[in-house]
């Protein structure tokens, strides 16, 4: 969503409303996955698009970002379904990193009666989320936060792969530019002639992945080296990048490959040895795209229980 669009959405809708309902633990059932929670700040006026605010810590389900449009449409149906459009659907999603934490305004290319589908992310500063409501909106996860029971402890690890191994991506939200995976022909086509060239098409294609993997990989051998801990990794790259002068897209892209939350991450089906995304498909599709010929992944390591 272009900066203009945002403001014309925030100045179309900016009115004094109330919170109405301010619900810690707001459960959406889906089927195929685990229940999902997050805290639902609901503001309403009479005559005034609804406005919703949703904050969800990590290992709360699937994500604010992979599951907006269910989310949603959930909220729609079971909080405000006399309305005839979606309320204005505002998230803060809050990473163990502290990467990422902004609010964002998030828009739906379409809505029919409880479906939506192709949404677009724009930050919003909560001066400007101020202004939508009429009111200050409590930023945080909320008292009534009912945590998981604890799983046990993991910690990132940091491995190197040659690109072309990567499993077939499969991302979904952007049949445009990444249509159903990349085959083994048109990876190694990519290899012998890399594509360096920024593309409008979406995020993922608006930068150079080979300068971002290039700098990934070294930092992160030099964390390594340095014996950096595995969970300061992370601030570790984005502080020397920053001292290198990388910034912008570069900058936000290092974030997305080296944050352990955001990574990509691999799995195996249960039984054989194919292995799955648990997370980077976009990523690992503009990746391929560009004949990148080394990238980083990060797997999740089970610490052994400390010893009483």
């Amino acid at each position: 969503m272009s900066p203009a669009t945002t403001k014309a959405v925030l100045a179309q809708h900016a009115a004094p409303r109330t919170r109405t309902v301010d619900e810690h633990m707001f459960t959406v059932e889906r089927r195929g996955f685990a229940a999902a929670t997050f805290r639902l700040q609901l503001f309403t006026a009479s005559g005034l698009r609804p406005v919703v605010v949703v904050t969800q810590t990590d290992r709360e389900g699937a994500s604010l970002v992979n599951a907006a449009e269910s989310y949603a449409a959930a909220v729609w149906q079971q909080v405000c379904p006399d309305q005839s459009e979606p309320p204005i659907w505002i998230q803060r999603q809050l990473l163990s990193s502290g990467n990422h934490d902004r609010f964002a305004l998030v828009t739906f290319a379409q809505a029919t009666p409880f479906t939506l589908s192709g949404p677009t992310w724009s930050a919003i500063t909560a001066a400007e989320l101020t202004h939508l409501v009429g009111t200050a909106v409590d930023a945080r996860r909320g008292g009534g936060y009912v945590p998981r029971p604890p799983e046990p402890d993991y910690e990132p690890r940091y491995r190197t792969v040659w690109t072309i191994t990567l499993p077939r991506p499969h991302p979904f939200r952007a049949d445009a530019c990444m249509p159903a995976g990349i085959g083994w022909s048109r990876r190694l086509a990519r290899q012998l002639a890399p594509r360096r060239q920024a593309r409008a098409c979406c995020w993922y294609h608006r930068g150079d992945w080979h300068r971002v993997c290039a700098t990934a990989i070294r930092l992160v051998h030099r964390a390594q080296r340095d014996q950096v801990a595995a969970c300061d990794i992370a601030e570790f790259v984005h502080e020397a990048a920053e001292a290198e002068g990388v910034t912008g897209w570069e900058l936000d892209a290092l974030d997305a490959l080296v944050c352990p939350e955001d990574g990509i991450q691999l799995s195996m089906f249960a039984g054989d040895r194919r292995r799955s995304y648990i997370n980077g498909q976009h990523k690992s599709q503009a990746m391929l795209d560009a004949g990148v010929r080394r990238t980083i992944v990060v797997d999740w390591i089970t610490l052994p229980p400390l010893a009483e």
